[in-house]
This record gives C-alpha cells, sequence and structure tokens, in this order.
C-alpha cells in the first residue's frame, strides 16, 4: 500500500486553529455573555481539544486511514452542532474541508468532502426562509451546489493523484529497465571480454604448439639422426686419433643442440608442466587453488603412467584448471575431487564436486546461450581442446545433486615417444 505524504504543516496545523479563534473573537463581540454563547464557546474548546489531541500532537497517526476517518468524523459531528446553534459556524467549515481533502483516502475522502459541503451549504441557507416551497427549493439548491462543486474539485484531485501515481510508476519501471539494461550490457562486455581473452590464449597455445612441433619434428630429430650416424660410424671403424677430438667435439656439439632443442620444446609448455609430470602438475594446481579458494581439493592418480603427447598433457591440465574455476564461480561446493586414470589405451580426467549442480539440457556449448550456471565459453574451449585429440568430454550434472566432467584422450600407441 502506498504511504501517505505528510500534509502541509501550515495549512492542517495553523489554518484549523486560526479559524476557530476569529469565531471566538466574534462571538464574543456580537453576543452577550449568556450561558448560550458559554455552550458555543465551550463548542469551540471541545473543537480544539479534539483536532489538537487526535491530529496536531499525534503526527504518527497521519498515515492511519481507520484513525484519520474518526477524527475527520469527530469534527464533523462538532461542526454540525455548531453550524445548527449558530450559522456564523458555517465559516469552520474549511477546517473540515482541509482534513478531508489531505487525510482522508479515497472513496472516504468524497464522503467526507460531501459531508462537510451538506454543513457549509446548510450554513449558507440558513437566512432563506423555508416555510414555503420556493424557499425549500432554494435552500436544497444551495446545498447541492455546495455539494457538487465540492465533490467534482475532489474528483479532479483524485484523477490528478492517479496520473502522478501512473507516471511514478511508469518513471519507475523505466529506471528498471534501464538498470536490467546496463546489467546486461555489462554482463555481456564480461563475456565478450572473456570470449576474447580465450581466443587470444588458444591463439598463443596454438603457436606455441605449432613451434613446438618444429622443433621437435625437424631440429631435434635431424639432431637425433646425426648423434645416431656418429655413433654407427665410431662403432663402425676406429676414429683415428687425429680425427677424435673433433669427433668428439662434433658429437657433444650435437647432444648439446638436442638438449637446447628439447628445453626450447619443453619451455613452450604450460608452466606446470615444464619441470613436473601431469600427475604431479595437476596436483600443484590443485594446492594453488585450495590455498586461494580456502576449499580442499583430493587429487588421485590411478594406473601406470603412459608416454602422452604434450597436447594432451596441456589439454587435460586445461581442463582441469577451467573445471576448478567453475567451480570456484558457480558450485559453492563443500567438497572437490579431481582423478587422473591411466587406462589401457586413454587417459582420463575426472573433476567432481558436491555443488548446487545445473541442467545440462540448457547447456550451449556452440556459441548460444550460457548455460545457467554460466561457463559456457569455458566449456566450449574445454570440448574443442579434447575432440581435437580425438578424444571426448562428457558433463554429468543435475540441479542439487554437483557435477561432474570427464574427458578422455588417447595414448601414443606403445613404443612411441612425445
Amino acid at each position: 500500500m502506498k504511504t501517505s505524504p505528510q500534509p502541509p504543516f501550515l495549512l492542517v496545523n495553523v489554518v484549523p486553529y486560526a479559524l476557530l479563534a476569529l469565531l471566538v473573537a466574534i462571538l464574543l463581540v456580537v453576543e452577550d455573555w449568556t450561558g448560550s454563547l458559554l455552550v458555543d464557546l465551550g463548542l469551540c474548546a471541545l473543537a480544539a481539544a479534539w483536532m489538537l489531541g487526535m491530529f496536531t500532537l499525534r503526527p504518527g497517526w497521519w498515515g492511519r486511514p481507520r484513525t484519520m476517518g474518526v477524527f475527520v468524523a469527530g469534527l464533523l459531528v462538532i461542526t454540525a452542532v455548531l453550524v445548527i446553534r449558530h450559522p456564523l459556524f458555517g465559516l469552520f467549515t474549511p477546517a473540515a474541508y482541509i482534513y478531508s481533502f489531505t487525510v482522508l483516502r479515497w472513496p472516504w475522502r468524497l464522503l467526507g468532502v460531501a459531508a462537510t459541503a451538506v454543513l457549509a451549504g446548510t450554513a449558507q441557507a440558513s437566512s432563506i426562509p423555508t416555510t414555503d416551497a420556493l424557499g425549500l427549493t432554494l435552500a436544497v439548491i444551495v446545498i447541492a451546489f455546495n455539494i457538487a462543486m465540492m465533490c467534482a474539485c475532489a474528483w479532479g484531485l483524485w484523477l490528478a493523484e492517479k496520473e502522478e501515481e501512473r507516471r511514478e510508476q511508469t518513471l519507475g519501471e523505466l529506471s528498471r529497465t534501464n538498470r536490467l539494461l546496463e546489467a546486461s550490457l555489462a554482463e555481456n562486455a564480461g563475456l565478450h571480454a572473456q570470449l576474447l581473452a580465450q581466443a587470444r590464449e588458444a591463439g598463443v597455445l596454438d603457436e606455441r604448439r605449432r613451434m613446438a612441433r618444429e622443433i621437435h619434428d625437424t631440429l631435434a630429430q635431424g639432431l637425433t639422426g646425426i648423434i645416431a650416424q656418429l655413433q654407427a660410424a665410431e662403432q663402425m671403424h676406429e676414429v683415428p686419433a687425429p680425427w677424435r677430438r673433433p669427433f668428439d667435439a662434433v658429437k657433444n656439439l650435437a647432444r648439446e643442440s638436442l638438449a637446447e632443442a628439447r628445453r626450447s620444446v619443453d619451455a613452450l609448455r604450460p608452466e606446470p608442466l615444464r619441470t613436473a609430470r601431469l600427475s604431479d602438475a595437476l596436483a600443484d594446481v590443485a594446492g594453488r587453488w585450495s590455498r586461494l579458494h580456502g576449499l580442499a581439493v583430493h587429487v588421485t592418480t590411478t594406473g601406470t603412467a603412459l608416454p602422452m603427447t604434450p597436447e594432451a598433457e596441456f589439454a587435460l591440465l586445461r581442463t582441469a584448471q577451467e573445471a576448478l574455476a567453475n567451480v570456484a564461480k558457480h558450485a559453492h561446493a563443500t567438497r572437490v575431487g579431481v582423478t587422473l586414470s591411466y587406462l589401457d589405451h586413454e587417459v582420463a580426467l575426472d573433476v567432481r564436486d558436491d555443488g548446487q549442480g545445473f541442467d545440462p539440457a540448457g547447456l550451449d556449448t556452440d556459441g548460444g546461450s550460457p548455460p545457467p550456471r554460466g561457463g559456457g565459453f569455458g566449456l566450449t574451449i574445454m570440448r574443442q581442446r579434447v575432440e581435437g585429440l580425438s578424444g571426448t568430454l562428457r558433463i554429468e550434472s543435475e540441479p542439487g545433486a554437483g557435477t561432474g566432467i570427464s574427458a578422455c584422450v588417447p595414448t601414443l600407441p606403445a613404443g612411441s615417444h612425445a
């Protein structure tokens, strides 16, 4: 319910008392000190006490419709008695109009205004003799005119208030719409920035992988062939003494160059994989995530480690990092587990949490709307990385039952090397 605004202070707290004081002064001038005058003065004092006790000294009651209805009704009764006793008290009816317009709500305002108009019209028609039909008709016309005029004013005021309410409601809805639009624009800007960052990261990583493959397949393989040929020549024929020193120098230089080439390949791999196996790199990533978010991650490795390409290790490591990032952002989980499983012909990574989960049916990882828990672009990058290595990515979740992300990539054939 809309809170009624406080009426103008001077209008409701000064004008009624000023009218009452003016009437008392007039009575003291024109009336003799008789019992009738004392009754009129007592009624004036009663009116003043009623306004003082029910309204002026009770500002907390102004917003109570029922209390204000009782206040106006009581004031109208006192005013009616005064008007009946002396038509001069018709000058006090503006006070009843003031309170009816300011403190009564629609439609009770219309009733208060109409009742006040009857009293005002009665006082105005008091000088018209009502002993014949003409006089009675004129008196009724005066009263009806007061009622019609003042009720029309009340109706117009109510329409103006309704229009103001509609305007405020429209402005409020427009303000809410603007806030929602600003929030949507900010969210879209964030998603766009995230997509650009991931696209840049993917481009950089693709280039690093390409460079690593080029070094591995050309320079490293060429140096390996040179070393093999030197070793074969050394086994077939004994190196003459004059050639031994330059021969060993060439062989050592080739080995050092091969080591440098391999270090260059390693330097192009993700930081956690530079000096650690995948299982150790996962443990390092999980440890740093736990320290950052204050939630322990249980990391488990099963099976015997199998040879994998750097791209496969990179894809699994990034999948774990993205899955843990989504847990931190959306899951509200209390338990998180990361499992690396070396199977017969593939390596599986599972990241599971006991968080709030989401409905995978609403998941759109093809570039459309993001899922309810967010992270649609991250899941898209995950899937592209894994499927680009002939692997699979599965997402298992339901609201209130946590989320599991499982990525599987094939291992290298037996006897091959990364």
